[in-house]
């Protein structure tokens, strides 16, 4: 009997390791797409706030492909793949924080409104949707499967969705009220979340490792 439920414990894993892999996959796939439509739609509207959301995309690469290698990890030491993914999803935070950073005080110095793009608006409305299921979806799995790593990726995906939000935001409000600010605004309010978000990864995994 105690044969039969660790033969159940694995397959349990095994299925959530797979459903993990999936949203990875997803992750990776859709940021993909998304940087290379925001990247040219910022780059034909000369639009900061777009490109600045295509470069997060790009970042947010970065960390899909750390959790996709340390899902499909088959090492007999679970806990050094665990703990290497913490810390790059960890350094995706403040990278970026930083970029957020750097764009929001840029746009704040000289009174740069985000500039309208239809393609923009409705890759941003899309990913307001989208990046709020695939974070819940990640929570789930980082839950049941008690990992640090992949629930610090479901926050950064959350986090993605924010960006979406404030890009809106900015959009409308600077188009019906004139608040060219918005938009920075919020993003520096984000940078604050992020650089905690990235503190907490690696000052978990510090003392996870002591």
């Amino acid at each position: 009997m105690p044969v039969t439920r660790q033969r159940q414990a694995e397959g349990g894993s095994e299925t959530l390791r797979r459903r993990a892999v999936r949203l990875e996959y997803f992750t990776i796939g859709w940021n993909v797409v998304e940087a290379g439509v925001a990247l040219a739609a910022g780059g034909a509207a000369s639009s900061i706030a777009l490109i600045g959301f295509g470069l997060d995309s790009i970042i947010e690469t970065l960390s899909g492909l750390a959790l996709l290698w340390r899902f499909k990890q088959r090492t007999a030491d679970e806990a050094r793949a665990e703990s290497r993914a913490v810390k790059v999803v960890g350094l995706t935070f403040f990278a970026l924080a930083a970029y957020v950073a750097y764009e929001a005080t840029t746009d704040l110095w000289k009174h740069r409104a985000p500039e309208f793009s239809p393609p923009g608006f409705v890759l941003a409305a899309v990913s307001l949707v989208v990046m709020p299921i695939l974070a819940t979806a990640k929570r789930r799995v980082a839950r049941a499967l008690g990992s640090r790593a992949l629930a610090a990726d479901a926050m950064e995906t959350l986090f993605c969705a924010c960006l979406s939000g404030t890009l809106l935001l900015g959009l409308g409000l600077n188009g019906w009220r004139g608040w060219w600010w918005a938009d920075p605004g919020a993003g520096l309010v984000l940078t604050g979340f992020m650089i905690w978000e990235g503190m907490e990864a690696l000052h978990g995994e510090s003392d996870g490792s002591e």
